[in-house]
C-alpha cells in the first residue's frame, strides 16, 4: 500500500475502517467519502473502488474508502450497515486531528448499493428521533452526494427483485436481505433506510446512470430525481447512454469525464 494511503480503523469490527488517500501537497484538502457496492452482500469489497480512489486524489481531492459490515457478516445488514457507514462518515471530525483535510468540504460518492448509502448519508440528519439508525444530532454536514447507478429507492428496488423472481423462479432479493424482510412488514425499516422517503434532503445531489444498466435500472434515479426535484432539492441527473453498471467506475473510460466534472462542481 502506498505512503500516501492510510487504512485506518474507526470501530472494533474487521470490517469498520476505510483506506485515507491524501494528495500530493499541504492540503487542507476536500473530501469524496467513496463508497463501493455489491448489493450490500460481504462478498464484494472496497478495493474494487481504488481506481475511482486514485483517480480523484490524482485531482487534489482526499479519498475516504470506506468498508462496512455487509449482508452475510455478523452485523450486517439492519442495522449495522447503515450505522457503520454513519460513523466512517463522523470519524472524519477524527481523522482531521491527525490529517490535512476540509471539514467544510466533503462530499459522498457511492456506486449501486453505494449509492444508496451516499444519498442516505447525506438525509439521515431526517430520521426521526426515535430511529435506531440515529447515531448522532449532529452528523457531519456534507456538501452534496453523487450516486453512481444508486439504489435510491429500496421500495422500489425490492420489488423490481421480485417481479425477477416471478420470472426466473429463484430467489434472490438483495434488498430483502438488506432490510431484514418485506416493505409490507417492515415499513418503517423501509421509510428510513431509503434516501426517497428522507426527501427533502436539503444538499446538492447528483445522479449519474448508465441507460444499458441491468443491475439498478436507470428508471430507479429517473423516479428519484423526479420526486427530489418535487421536493425542491438541487439535483442533476445524468443518463448515460453508452453505460453499463459497471462502467461508471472505470476511471479510464470516456464516460469518466462526466463523473469528474460531478465531483469538481460539488467541491468547488
Amino acid at each position: 500500500m502506498s505512503k500516501r494511503v492510510h487504512r485506518i480503523s474507526y470501530g472494533g469490527d474487521e470490517n469498520q475502517f476505510g483506506d485515507l488517500r491524501l494528495p500530493e501537497g499541504n492540503g487542507p484538502f476536500p473530501v469524496a467519502i467513496v463508497i463501493h457496492g455489491g448489493f450490500w452482500r460481504a462478498k464484494f469489497e472496497l478495493e474494487h473502488m481504488n481506481k475511482l480512489a486514485e483517480a480523484l486524489t490524482a485531482l487534489g481531492i482526499a479519498t475516504w474508502n470506506i468498508e462496512y459490515r455487509r449482508v452475510g457478516q455478523t452485523g450486517g445488514g439492519w442495522p449495522g450497515t447503515f450505522q457503520d457507514s454513519s460513523h466512517a462518515v463522523d470519524f472524519l471530525r477524527t481523522l482531521a486531528n491527525a490529517y490535512p483535510i476540509d471539514l467544510d468540504q466533503v462530499i459522498t460518492i457511492g456506486h449501486s448499493a453505494g449509492g444508496h448509502l451516499a444519498l442516505w448519508l447525506a438525509a439521515r440528519h431526517k430520521l426521526p428521533q426515535n430511529s435506531m439508525l440515529k447515531n448522532s444530532n449532529h452528523p457531519l454536514r456534507l456538501k452534496g452526494a453523487i450516486s453512481l447507478a444508486g439504489v435510491s429507492d429500496l421500495e422500489l428496488m425490492h420489488d423490481i427483485h421480485k417481479w425477477k423472481e416471478s420470472i426466473t423462479g429463484v430467489h434472490d432479493n438483495p434488498t430483502e436481505d438488506f432490510i431484514g424482510g418485506m416493505p409490507v412488514d417492515l415499513q418503517s425499516r423501509y421509510a428510513e433506510g431509503s434516501p426517497i422517503a428522507l426527501l427533502p434532503i436539503g444538499v446538492p445531489l447528483v445522479l449519474i446512470h448508465g441507460s444499458l444498466d441491468v443491475n439498478v435500472p436507470v428508471g430507479v434515479s429517473e423516479h428519484f430525481v423526479k420526486a427530489a426535484m418535487a421536493a425542491g432539492d438541487s439535483v442533476v441527473f445524468k443518463s448515460i447512454s453508452t453505460a453499463e453498471h459497471f462502467k461508471l467506475i472505470d476511471p479510464e473510460s470516456d464516460e469518466w469525464s462526466i463523473i469528474k466534472e460531478a465531483v469538481i462542481r460539488l467541491l468547488h
